[in-house]
């Protein structure tokens, strides 16, 4: 693990292999470890690989309050440049997909190649707004434990959990490990959240966009919502998983990510499915 200072906090990040740079942004309430299985194979294969903890989870500086997506994809950039990093490949999985999308709102001009994986592009609602903030409020009179136990059943799918208790475990511990002052301070910049949908009928870079079949938070018909005012975009909807189809199916989440890499590689668009 190494940290940098950026913008006045301290962020922790992974950062191994060789090649061009590909930039993974974890989810709420989680950490850079929930992309271990993607780190560990493309680090290996001829990719660069960040893996950064954003601001108020993992090992990164937690600031109370309200942090907004603007904030996370300005931090993100402030590693970049720390890194000396120019042009990405970024992907997000739920809330880090759409840190991903307020980046490429933000720095067009530095992604090569975009994945989003079981996220949202739309506006919060009024219902979602209080809700949101109704959460926050309750992780820190609670902390993370009655939370954590009640989504892990939302975060990974039930057989998932029966079949693959080691996956549980890890899932359940970075739940509980996150900061509720971090996860509160998202959830009501969240609840602020802009709408993309118009934004992605301009993305002009190969992107991925990846959903678990079994995904209750951001259902398939969020990502083929995606899908659909993305130009050129490919939809991956992966048997079998939840909201983290990285983890849950990791060898099948792999081979979309792959193809996604290959046609950035190749400087072409990915075919739409």
């Amino acid at each position: 693990m190494s940290t940098v200072s950026v913008d006045g906090i301290t962020v922790g990040y992974d950062d191994e292999g060789s090649g061009e740079p590909l930039v993974l942004v974890h989810g709420h309430p989680f950490d850079r470890s929930m992309w271990r299985p993607q780190f560990e194979a493309f680090s290996r294969s001829g990719w660069r690989v960040i893996v950064p903890d954003i601001r108020g989870y993992g090992e990164t500086t937690v600031v109370p309050g309200a942090t907004t997506l603007e904030t996370f994809a300005r931090d993100l950039v402030g590693l970049l440049e720390a890194l000396q990093v120019d042009r990405i490949v970024l992907g997000g999985l739920s809330m880090g997909g759409q840190i991903v999308m307020e980046f490429y709102r933000l720095f067009p001009h530095r992604v090569r190649g975009l994945v989003l994986a079981d996220t949202s592009a739309r506006a919060e609602t009024q219902v979602g707004k209080r809700l949101r903030h109704r959460t926050a409020d309750r992780l820190l009179r609670e902390g993370m434990a009655p939370y954590a136990e009640e989504v892990l059943a939302k975060m990974v799918a039930p057989h998932n959990l029966r079949a693959r208790p080691d996956l549980a475990r890890h899932v359940l511990a970075m739940m509980l490990a996150t900061p509720p002052e971090g996860a509160a301070a998202a959830l009501r910049g969240r609840a602020e959240r802009p709408d993309y949908l118009d934004l992605l009928t301009h993305v002009t870079v190969p992107t991925l966009v990846v959903v678990g079949a079994d995904d209750t938070f951001t259902p398939v018909s969020e990502a083929r919502l995606l899908h659909e005012r993305i130009p050129n975009a490919s939809l991956a909807v992966l048997q079998g998983a939840g909201h983290m189809p990285n983890l849950e199916r990791p060898t099948k989440f792999n081979g979309a990510l792959r193809g996604l890499l290959e046609a950035v590689g190749n400087g072409g668009p990915t075919n739409g499915q």
